[in-house]
């Protein structure tokens, strides 16, 4: 999730305009979505450069959780300035639906830990067994 993030801020650095367009914006509000767009860029590829790079699960779990307040967050503020029903409910869909993919990561990726941890704590707990039953090693 944080590649595919990473990779919508490269797509609001070559294309601002998208943000605009999609809540049918006027010629004059159209550079303030363009502005709005690049803060997301530059927002969404610092957020996801610790998600991709984090050394520790706590950074990239941390990462998550502030791209899950971000989109959130998003959804609310820009469907507020939207009055078309239908460009607030695209809004909220692709808000909501980034904020529900990266939490769903975010709980895949933790359920994936403990099942590592455990196999860890196992092999652990079984290496003095196995060096006693097999005399030989």
């Amino acid at each position: 999730m944080s590649t595919a993030t990473a990779s919508y801020a490269g797509f609001c650095f070559a294309r601002p305009e998208h943000l605009g367009e999609a809540l049918g914006a006027d010629r004059h509000e159209q550079p303030g979505y363009d502005l709005l767009a690049n803060v997301f860029g530059v927002r969404d590829l610092a957020i996801s450069t610790f998600g991709i790079l984090g050394r520790s699960d706590r950074t990239v779990r941390t990462a998550m959780w502030i791209r899950i307040a971000c989109d959130v967050g998003d959804g609310v503020v820009l469907a507020s300035r939207v009055d078309d029903d239908g460009a607030k409910a695209k809004v909220l869909g692709a808000t909501m639906t980034w904020g529900t993919l990266n939490f769903l990561a975010l709980h895949l990726d933790k359920r994936r830990a403990r099942r590592v941890a455990a196999a860890k704590s196992v092999a652990s707990a079984t290496g003095p067994v196995a060096r006693t039953v097999t005399p030989g090693r």
